[in-house]
């Protein structure tokens, strides 16, 4: 019996160098080649084989890798052969383990209303229904490069992504110098902001027209914080970055910032909390209101009980909303203050109380351990510890994802007086990784890698449907990757996708050359590899080209320009 020949491939523009036993009886590297090009005519691959050794041929595998490990018997690649008839998934090849020697690509996917430009992409506005990713050239790296993201925001009308690099990208809407430049003019291209460059970035927050940035200085001689707080926009003082302290002490470390549609509330790593803005609503958090732009206090008081004396309680997460902000304390308890009108706030109070002036923590929620937090404009979502999805507020179009609304929830106490108010209601029962609330729409992920959306959808921000409103959670099938944050803004959505294994690479770089030629061919061999993300792409994109619902230029992929 003849020795096993030693053959590797190497797919130059993702997963490297890859040995694989094989037996003299496997395909060589010209008919894998061959027949990546029968697949994909309009896409022939770059074939180059090895001369100094024939024993050893490489390929670039930058179309089609899912398709070269179905279309051949897998006992003819592997030494350890899988059992006859056995079904085979990617997964089992190559597994799912996040190694970081692995090389990494993130992706950015931004839709829905782009009367700014804070989709990132040029167009009409009814062309941006449909999630597409963001090209890397657009941020000064090269198409093929695995450009990574730490985080993304969306604002009003503008949006905000930081680079695995420290560089911080804004672009949209810039009437309130929200984008850092120093200028008033919008831009509809990712901008880099050159006042930070000085800084490391960690994370971003934008508010409805005002933006703030968590960064530690390039170059440190120890004796400055590592997480400073950067601000700008409206009512911050400066349309370019500005460090501010307000009342935290000098080198305080920032553990998180959270901007809301006139106030911002920023959290210092020993948990405590200090806010400033406008307080007509009791957005602040200091036990009255005031008119007026506010400067910064901590907030000291937390009504656990109602019929205790306030006290001080260690946060952990804070998120704002318009005008009503929430935040989650040591023990998981979640706390909300502002306005209530719409139920935000999730408290039984009295049709006449629509505010809160401190920190009250949410009864209805006791028992349930909250892991994260997200404030729409008149709504709140929570996710607890085993995944489930809580949500409360104004619902009327649809951003609760409890269906249409006539009115607000009740809760009786006694036999006989009413308090109309929403309360905690289960929305998702297990499975929920990820939430983002805007404006008036919610978007959530789920373990099994699926996004779904719901609430107000006229510029298809919040499902894959056409209507107005997306009154339930509905599935949106654009994005390849995992994903690792989700954002929304006031009419627009924006994700922040990660492939940290083989077969995530190669979904990412098929996604990249989906168009409405191959689209059936690409869908039929993501079905058969296991990779539903990219099989339910290429679905959703037949489907919105034949019907006419989106518009490519000539030579487009899903993804941009080939």
């Amino acid at each position: 019996m003849p020795t096993p020949r030693r053959r590797s491939f190497t797919c130059l523009t993702c997963i490297g160098n890859v040995d694989l036993s094989t037996s003299n009886e496997g395909p060589n590297a010209e008919e894998l080649g061959r027949a990546q090009y029968q697949a994909y005519p309009g896409n022939p691959p770059h074939l180059q084989v090895s001369r100094n050794n024939r024993k050893r041929r490489s390929f670039s595998c930058n179309y089609l890798f899912p398709f070269l490990l179905t279309s051949f018997p897998f006992q003819t690649f592997f030494s350890d052969p899988f059992p006859q008839g056995q079904e085979m998934d990617i997964n089992d090849v190559f597994g799912m383990t996040q190694n970081s020697s692995l090389p990494r690509k993130s992706a950015i996917y931004v839709w829905g209303y782009n009367q700014s430009g804070q989709t990132g992409r040029k167009g009409k506005d009814h062309q941006l229904r449909i999630p597409r990713q963001l090209r890397p050239d657009l941020f000064g790296c090269p198409v093929e490069a695995n450009c990574r993201w730490l985080d993304i925001d969306c604002g009003r009308e503008h949006t905000a992504a930081v680079a695995s690099d420290g560089s911080l990208f804004t672009w949209g809407a810039n009437d309130f110098g929200q984008l850092g430049d120093g200028t008033e003019e919008k831009s509809k291209e990712p901008k880099k902001v050159k006042q930070l460059q000085t800084e490391f970035v960690k994370s971003v927050s934008c508010g409805a027209h005002c933006t703030a940035a968590i960064a530690e200085p390039r170059e440190n001689d120890g004796t400055i914080s590592t997480s400073r707080l950067w601000i700008w926009g409206q009512n911050q003082g400066s349309n370019l970055p500005r460090l501010f302290w307000g009342a935290f002490t000098p080198n305080t470390i920032i553990r998180q910032v959270s901007c809301g549609a006139v106030h911002v509330v920023a959290l210092s790593d020993d948990g405590q909390m200090q806010a400033w803005g406008y307080n007509e609503y009791g957005q602040l958090g200091r036990g009255v209101t005031s008119e007026g732009l506010q400067g910064a206090r901590i907030i000291s008081a937390y009504a656990k009980f109602l019929d205790e004396a306030p006290e001080l309680v260690k946060i952990t997460k804070v998120s704002c909303g318009e005008y009503h902000s929430a935040a989650i304390s040591e023990n998981g308890e979640v706390y909300t203050w502002g306005l209530g009108s719409m139920g935000q706030l999730g408290h039984c109070s009295p049709q006449s109380v629509d505010k809160e002036l401190i920190p009250r923590r949410v009864v209805a929620l006791d028992g349930i351990w909250i892991k994260d937090i997200a404030c729409g404009g008149v709504h709140t979502c929570a996710i607890t510890q085993k995944g489930s999805l809580y949500a409360w507020g104004g619902g009327q179009v649809g951003q609760l994802g409890l269906g249409p609304q006539t009115g607000f929830f009740s809760c009786v106490v006694g036999d006989s007086e009413k308090f109309l108010r929403n309360l905690p209601v289960l929305v998702v029962p297990n499975g929920v990784l990820h939430v983002a609330c805007g404006h008036s729409h919610t978007l959530v992920s789920m373990k099994d890698g699926r996004i779904h959306g719901w609430g107000y959808n006229s510029y298809g921000q919040a499902a894959n449907e056409k209507s107005t409103y997306a009154w339930y959670p509905s599935p949106i099938d654009w994005c390849v990757g995992e994903v690792r944050k989700l954002a929304a803004g006031g009419g627009h959505s924006a994700v922040l996708t990660d492939a940290c294994s083989l077969k995530e690479l190669c979904e990412f770089r098929l996604a990249d050359t989906v168009n409405l030629q191959n689209a059936s061919e690409i869908e039929d061999v993501a079905s058969r590899t296991g990779s539903d993300a990219l099989a339910r792409l290429c679905g959703r994109l037949k489907e919105s080209l034949l019907d006419g619902h989106c518009e490519y230029e000539e030579g487009e992929t899903s993804h941009g320009k080939k």
